[in-house]
């Protein structure tokens, strides 16, 4: 069985985001700050999909953690922009019950896979 392990990504996922950065580092290494707080939100979050469940984990300072058992999910829904799928990442959506989404993951690369495995 295929597994799905992954972080958002940084450019990927907002290069508008990225080069405003880049353009606010001169301004009291501003973009610096922000570039840095990114990189370790994007490090320390992971979207796993494995043989049984789904898990996602985000946080820097307090952590939050969620699993859904893959038997209990009734969706999975995947968005893309046209900026996203050029660069070939989406937000992924997993619904178990009710109309608000249990997991919403941003900027996951290949989002389209994921739909594959939970089927």
């Amino acid at each position: 069985m295929d597994t799905y392990s992954k972080h958002p990504t940084m450019f990927k996922g907002n290069p508008l985001g990225f080069i405003g950065c880049i353009l606010l580092i001169p301004v009291l290494g501003l973009g610096l700050f922000i570039l840095l707080w990114w990189y370790l939100s994007a490090r320390n979050t992971v979207f796993t999909v494995d043989e049984n469940e789904i898990r996602y984990e985000t946080g820097i300072l307090s952590k939050e953690h969620s699993e859904i058992n893959k038997s209990s999910i009734r969706s999975v829904k995947v968005r893309q922009s046209l900026m996203n799928r050029i660069f070939g990442v989406g937000t992924i959506e997993i619904y178990t019950a009710g109309d608000t989404p249990e997991i919403v993951a941003q900027g996951m690369p290949d989002p389209h896979r994921v739909r594959e495995l939970t089927d």
